[in-house]
C-alpha cells in the first residue's frame, strides 16, 4: 500500500528530493483521499489533525465563513496547524472542484518528527516554505487591494 503512496509523494515538488528513509516515514502517515466539488473538509475551530497535499483540483480557503481568501492547487499543501498547539484549524477548506489529495496524519507526523529530529527538521522546512509562500502571496494581494506597499 505505501509503495504506491511513496511514488505519489515523490512526484510532488515539495517532496521530490526527500531521502528514501524520510519518504518511507512520510508515507507511513499518508493516505489517498478524494473530495467532491462543494465539500467542506476542514472547519474553522475544529481539531487540526492532518494536512493535505493537493494532487488535483482546487481548494478554497475560507476565513471566518466569508469569501475565499486563498486557493490551493496541485502541489500545494493545505494545513499545518497540527504542528502548533492548540492544534485547531484557522480556516475552512472547501473543494472548489473535485479534489484528489494525499492526507498526512498530524499525530503520526508529530510523533515521527519528535522521535527523529533530523526528519522533523526536514518536514518543518518544507511545511514552513509553503507557509512562507502563502504569506508572501497574501502580502502581494493586499498590496494590490490597497494600491501600494504595506508599511
Amino acid at each position: 500500500m505505501t509503495e504506491g503512496l511513496e511514488a505519489l509523494i515523490r512526484r510532488q515538488p515539495l517532496f521530490d528530493d526527500l531521502s528514501e528513509a524520510d519518504l518511507k516515514h512520510l508515507a507511513g502517515c499518508a493516505r489517498n483521499v478524494k473530495f467532491d466539488a462543494g465539500e467542506i473538509f476542514v472547519r474553522h475551530g475544529e481539531e487540526a489533525d492532518r494536512s493535505f497535499l493537493v494532487r488535483a483540483g482546487r481548494v478554497g480557503l475560507v476565513v471566518h465563513g466569508r469569501d475565499i481568501a486563498e486557493t490551493a492547487e496541485e502541489g500545494d499543501l493545505v494545513g499545518w496547524s497540527w504542528l502548533f498547539p492548540p492544534y485547531r484549524w484557522h480556516f475552512d477548506a472547501k473543494a472548489l472542484t473535485a479534489v484528489r489529495a494525499i492526507e498526512l496524519d498530524g499525530a503520526c507526523l508529530r510523533a515521527k518528527c519528535e522521535s527523529d529530529p533530523r526528519f522533523g527538521f526536514e518536514i518543518a522546512k518544507r511545511f514552513l516554505y509553503q507557509a512562507h509562500r502563502r504569506l508572501e502571496h497574501t502580502r502581494l494581494r493586499a498590496m494590490d487591494v490597497y494600491k501600494g506597499p504595506l508599511t
